[in-house]
């Protein structure tokens, strides 16, 4: 079904992340995104999720493109969101996946995730051996980097679990270097309320003028700490139809961008991830970043 990567771990109680999480949520670090700090308990634990789980089984699809259409001069867009929205893409090959472990063992009961719950993704990958969690707080894996998208199937189900890898992030700090707005706060800690994605995705109020000429051309999300990191030498391109561009985004300049309709917004961004922002909200983002950019 596409996936590069799966990795299946004990459905339980994730110990080590509570305190991390509380303390990540009591310094104000989710900003406006409230619903960080919903069913913490749900969050924790998968049990709470499905009745009667036993194994998270997680998977990393990847999403490297293999043209970069954020080039130097332009206005940029995370390149998660170049294609079709992930979640239904992603959604739509687990609830084929579930069918076909149910057609194969019989009565499986299990639910199926993409980024659309309060579970742990990055540490239900981590301790299935996906990969580690990196000084950018994103799972970097050996053989393809940090590229990928990471789902879940939660179910009923026992099953041989693998284990947890090292970490191999080492003295590199290229990251923590490379952010503009300093939002990875120290090692492996991103203090969302400061990151270039957070302010022009999750962020409804106005962009704070503090952050004028540090967002270098980003107008939806942000790849800065992934660009820098050494391991996505090893990110390989796509095979995901639904994750190529629409045309005309390829071909949008920085006039293009400026002078943006709602109509050309809902035609090139009609089942992207962009939508989430909202006209509006890019518009905000455009005016933002063009007020303060320092490309000619």
């Amino acid at each position: 079904m596409g996936f590069d990567f799966c990795g299946i771990a004990k459905a339980e109680f994730l110990e080590e992340e509570g305190p991390r999480l509380d303390k990540w949520l009591n310094q104000g670090m989710h900003g406006q995104m409230s619903y960080m700090a919903n069913h913490f308990d749900k969050r924790l634990d998968p049990r709470k999720l499905v009745e009667g789980a036993k194994s998270v089984i997680s998977l990393l699809y990847n999403y490297y493109p293999g043209k970069e259409l954020a080039k130097n001069g332009n206005y940029k867009i995370a390149k998660y969101a170049y294609g079709e929205d992930y979640h239904f893409v992603i959604k739509r090959k687990l609830k084929t996946f579930l069918k076909l472990i149910q057609d194969e063992i019989g009565e499986v009961d299990g639910r199926v995730f993409v980024d659309s719950a309060p579970v742990h993704e990055r540490a239900w990958a981590k301790k299935s051996g996906l990969g580690w969690v990196g000084k950018n707080s994103l799972i970097l894996n050996k053989e393809k980097g940090s590229y990928f998208f990471i789902a879940e199937l939660i179910i009923d189900l026992e099953l041989e679990y693998d284990s947890a890898i090292g970490d191999y992030c080492g003295s590199c700090i290229k990251c923590i270097e490379a952010c503009p707005t300093d939002a990875i706060h120290t090692p492996y800690v991103v203090d969302a309320s400061k990151c270039i994605s957070y302010f022009t995705i999750e962020l409804k109020d106005e962009i704070p003028g503090a952050y004028k000429g540090k967002f270098e051309d980003w107008i939806f999300g942000c790849d800065i700490c992934q660009d820098v990191c050494p391991w996505n030498r090893f990110s390989q391109s796509h095979k995901e139809p639904a994750f190529e561009p629409h045309p005309d985004l390829d071909k949008m300049d920085r006039g293009d961008w400026e002078e943006l309709t709602e109509e050309v917004f809902r035609k090139v961004f009609k089942k992207s991830a962009v939508k989430r922002t909202k006209f509006s909200g890019l518009k905000r983002n455009i005016e933002f970043v063009k007020g303060s950019s320092k490309t000619p």
